[in-house]
């Protein structure tokens, strides 16, 4: 697959102009790249080398404003299809034929570093959609959390500035543990329920293919006879929704800190094309106030106990972008650009990303033409009278306003029977005032509903989150504030958090125990159950069961994995039943690149080699990371010497044991596939006796 993508690649660039003679920006033909015109060999550079000074001056400006914050980022395109008819609920074309694709562009991405940061840090992510519609282009711009720190974007500069690294010595990069964060959530109460996500594993995603996403604000959808429901959007991934453990995410920013963007360029050009499924929940325009909370709070969940989730289409992502810089960096998302059949609420955060998105593509980007971009460009026709400015690519001819005779009253507006966008009408009227409605005031309940959602193990990794983050703070005040606001969610978790980082315990609230929301919780996330592009590790050396080691590979491989041998070098391996080559050396990896691993017969040993040491600690993290551990004749006597006191139960014969997530058997066989598989497919065991480091 990879081989036949880099030939269609060549074949592009084949018939590309580009593919020619180096030219100058204007053309002319360029023979000597390498050495500036000079007076003499070592002489002067001269100023009338032409193609010295264009060459320095565009790399000189080569490069544009990052965002301010999503600035790391991944892309890909895809195409969206739905269902069936959504016309009982939107006009929207592209949700109308489910023979119809609408190609789409997608945009991972961290919030809080630079473009230099890591992939696995504890953050939101971002999960921003451009559909290029029949109808113009729609995107959806969402995150991988349902909720937001703030509910109006009037405090929007004050959270960033809050989470973004310090002003006097810009640290932390791309981290929220430090004191001007916990300073600004000590002091502004509605930021917890999100604080309550970010501290969880949703912070800390295995991959952007196992990730959710959101839309965050509540939309509408409006028919073509103008009847209006509100909607929230959900992306659900076809693999289930994984994370990495704090520990691992941890060693693998110095590993690879690229992370997640190379998993999502490495899996779609092997044609492992990661899928989500598009759900809403609709709630009916009468039942807007049926609810403890207000559905134009950005900080608030619907439960999907309440309201549940209806699918109504699939994407598809299944081609990497030719050029980085031009397609995901140039991208502009704008929460404004809806298309007919869709249209916003009063959410008060929403209505400053709609103003804010537009106002920081024009400097970022250079000007009004970003969307001539071809990454922006509509499938649509466009035609206006919105003329000139930087970078403008068109050649506009006739007039340019409206109306207008002399260019034949061209362009000319929608009639009423066409599909023209059409706000939603309704009665706005009130007085101007700066005040938050009352609905907004219940900043704890639906982060004490969040804590109580989640498994014991989850509550186990959001209080060594808490820790972790405010352990980080150095002013004590700030330490003490934020257990007081925890308290207010559940008086335990308080007191657990209290107890790591050395501040008095706080009195309890009363907070009374919401019913817990099955949905949240990452026990019930786990997706399709098959191994699809999971990353499993084989240790080898020279004396393997070389054949042993080919059936792993084929017949886990079948099954939709990606099987490499790890060898103490690269090279050939000379094995008991002939020889195999290694995919990659063992000093050049780690544990935490990998979704599980398998000890051979007569694979890497526990013996005092420099090779058997790093075997060792491979085991041994995958083991404390709860990755699933297979072992095979030889390779389950390895096993019991590196973890003597958690190995409880091992397979003696052809036979397969399991025991959370260790797979042993005497020999391979369907049977020890199977059984691998299944433990893979689990992808983490949580449950496990600690393991003798």
């Amino acid at each position: 697959m990879a081989d036949e993508k880099q030939e269609q690649r060549r074949a592009h660039f084949a018939d590309d102009p580009a593919a020619g003679p180096l030219t100058t920006d204007q053309g002319v033909t360029v023979d000597h790249t390498d050495d500036s015109l000079q007076a003499g060999e070592r002489g002067p550079t001269l100023m009338e080398d032409f193609h010295f000074r264009e060459k320095l001056t565009r790399f000189d400006h080569e490069r544009i404003p990052e965002r301010v914050v999503h600035a790391r980022g991944a892309g890909a395109y895809g195409y969206f299809q739905p269902y069936e008819s959504c016309a009982e609920f939107t006009r929207a074309a592209f949700l109308q034929d489910p023979g119809v694709q609408t190609p789409v562009f997608v945009r991972f991405s961290t919030v809080q570093g630079p473009r230099g940061s890591a992939d696995t840090v504890r953050d939101v992510r971002g999960f921003a959609t451009k559909f290029y519609t029949s109808e113009g282009n729609y995107d959806l711009v969402g995150n991988n959390m349902p909720v937001f720190f703030i509910q109006d974007g009037i405090k929007f500069p004050d959270f960033v500035h809050a989470v973004k690294m310090e002003p006097h010595n810009e640290i932390p990069t791309g981290a929220s543990a430090h004191d001007t964060l916990w300073d600004f959530v000590s002091l502004q109460p509605e930021t917890l329920h999100m604080m309550m996500w970010l501290m969880s594993d949703r912070a800390i995603p295995r991959s952007y293919r196992m990730m959710q996403g959101f839309g965050v604000h509540t939309f509408r959808f409006v028919t073509a006879a103008g009847k209006g429901t509100f909607v929230k959007f959900h992306w659900k991934p076809k693999l289930g929704v994984h994370s990495l453990v704090w520990d691992e995410a941890q060693e693998t920013m110095g590993r690879d800190p690229d992370y997640n963007r190379r998993d999502l360029w490495d899996m779609i050009e092997a044609g492992e094309y990661p899928e989500y499924e598009l759900g809403v929940q609709l709630v009916p325009e009468e039942d807007e106030h049926s609810f403890d909370f207000d559905l134009l709070d950005a900080t608030k969940i619907i439960p999907e106990e309440l309201v549940p989730v209806r699918p109504i289409g699939r994407m598809v992502l299944n081609r990497n972008p030719d050029n980085f810089f031009a397609e995901t960096e140039q991208v502009a998302f704008h929460t404004a650009n809806v298309v007919p059949g869709i249209d916003f609420t009063n959410d008060p955060l929403l209505q400053a990303r709609n103003f804010s998105y537009l106002d920081t593509q024009l400097i970022r980007l250079g000007g009004p033409n970003f969307p001539q971009l071809p990454v922006n460009r509509p499938l649509a026709a466009v035609r206006n009278n919105q003329r000139d400015g930087y970078h403008q690519s068109r050649i506009h001819q006739g007039t340019s306003y409206s109306p207008n005779s002399l260019g034949g009253g061209c362009p000319a507006l929608a009639g009423a029977d066409e599909s023209a966008f059409r706000h939603l009408t309704e009665r706005v009227d009130g007085q101007k005032i700066r005040k938050r409605s009352p609905s907004f005031t219940d900043h704890y309940t639906q982060a004490a509903l969040f804590w109580h959602s989640m498994a014991d193990w989850e509550q186990q990794h959001i209080i060594d989150a808490f820790r972790f983050e405010l352990g980080k703070v150095n002013a004590k005040q700030v330490r003490e504030r934020t257990i007081g606001e925890l308290a207010h969610i559940d008086h335990s978790l308080a007191v657990k958090v209290a107890e790591g980082i050395g501040v008095p315990a706080p009195e309890s609230t009363g907070t009374p125990r919401p019913t817990p929301s099955p949905a949240l919780s990452f026990e019930n996330l786990k997706g399709d159950g098959s191994i699809r592009s999971r990353q499993i590790a084989v240790l080898v050396k020279d004396g393997v069961d070389a054949q042993q080691v080919s059936g792993l590979k084929q017949t886990l491989g079948e099954e939709g994995a990606f099987v490499e041998a790890l060898a103490p070098q690269d090279g050939e391996v000379s094995g008991a039943s002939g020889s195999l080559s290694a995919d990659r050396a063992l000093p050049t990896v780690a544990s935490v690149l990998y979704d599980a691993v398998v000890l051979p017969d007569g694979g890497l040993g526990a013996g005092d080699t420099a090779a058997d040491a790093a075997a060792r600690r491979f085991v041994l993290d995958a083991y404390r990371h709860g990755k699933p551990i297979g072992a095979l004749g030889s390779g389950i006597e390895v096993l019991k010497k590196l973890l003597p006191d958690q190995v409880r139960t091992v397979s003696g014969g052809a036979e397969p044991v399991s025991d959370q997530g260790v797979v042993t058997a005497a020999v391979n066989g369907d049977a020890f596939a199977r059984a691998f598989a299944e433990a893979t497919a689990a992808h983490r065991h949580r449950n496990r006796p600690p393991a003798r480091i």
